[in-house]
């Protein structure tokens, strides 16, 4: 009788111990806030506790709590590996294969106690936006033309945040590659800057800005008229987003793979466009941008 006891003990605190509530977390932009209400919601609808901290901060914020176990799962990108993982010194043509990267990035952060999950068929480049009549009057539609006019002496002032501008995969990867350098008064640093921001103050030419950090799957570049500048050297890893979990997590509820997997299928290049387009330009609620998606997919009830 004494064992039963025991063992019924033993068996109920193990359960106490995983039906604490699964903290979902995302960055701070706008696609990162939908894709983590997307997690968030897909494992709300299937039953299980949820706590909500989407908008806790940039890569390096959501990195550090993953790993202290502040938080549970969040969507990381693919090419991310690069700057998470700078002991492995990546090459450039394995960032730029979606498989290769994304077989990387799992293998590297398994040792780390993170499972990264299936990503979206979605690829969401660092970039860099220009007004389309400026881009047009000085006939910069890629990085190669942009290096020439700028080594030429011209004019460019570019809106971005300090992750933008700081990391080697990011603003200085364009730099090194097609071999410009901007100076110090040509960078507006704005700091927890998300792309619409960015954007829009190219797009009314504040502070003399006529460039703004950009992501490949904004929704507001066409609204703003502005323009992705080309990159024909490749220089950008894969960026394809991924639910990436404490392990832990994982095989206490196995069940989140195949949910989040369903979820992530559901996603493609221009429907992500669409979604971020009615957030940041027609100002709907995230969550109510990711219910509605979710619904639609039959992923949610």
């Amino acid at each position: 009788m004494k064992k039963s006891i025991f063992l019924f003990a033993a068996l109920a605190l193990t359960s106490s111990a995983f039906a604490k509530p699964i903290v979902v977390a995302s960055k701070l932009d706008p696609e990162a806030q939908l894709l983590g209400q997307i997690i968030l919601l897909t494992l709300k609808d299937a039953g299980f506790e949820v706590t909500d901290k989407t908008s806790l901060g940039d890569t390096g914020v959501a990195r550090k709590a993953i790993l202290s176990g502040e938080i549970d799962v969040y969507p990381e990108y693919t090419g991310n590996a690069v700057y998470l993982f700078p002991d492995a010194k990546i090459a450039e043509e394995k960032a730029q294969n979606p498989q290769v990267i994304y077989g990387l990035a799992k293998e590297l952060d398994a040792k780390n106690g993170i499972t990264w999950l299936n990503p979206a068929n979605v690829n969401n480049t660092w970039a860099l936006a220009l007004p389309a009549a400026f881009a047009r009057a000085n006939k910069i539609s890629t990085y190669t033309n942009l290096a020439t006019y700028l080594n030429r002496g011209g004019n460019l002032k570019v809106a971005g945040s300090p992750e933008f501008f700081n990391r080697p995969d990011a603003f200085q990867l364009f730099e090194n590659t097609y071999g410009f350098k901007l100076k110090a008064d040509q960078k507006l640093l704005l700091a927890g800057a998300t792309p619409l921001q960015t954007q829009q103050a190219a797009a009314a030419g504040q502070n003399g800005v006529n460039a703004a950090m950009a992501y490949g799957t904004d929704g507001t570049i066409a609204a703003l008229d502005l323009v992705v500048l080309k990159d024909p050297k490749n220089a950008q890893p894969v960026y394809q987003p991924s639910p990436i979990i404490r392990t832990e997590v994982l095989k206490a509820n196995p069940k989140i793979q195949t949910l989040l997997n369903k979820a992530f299928r559901t996603l493609s290049q221009t429907g992500i466009q669409k979604l971020n387009a009615q957030i940041a330009v027609e100002g709907k609620p995230v969550r109510e941008v990711a219910a509605a998606f979710l619904k639609s997919k039959g992923i949610i009830k």
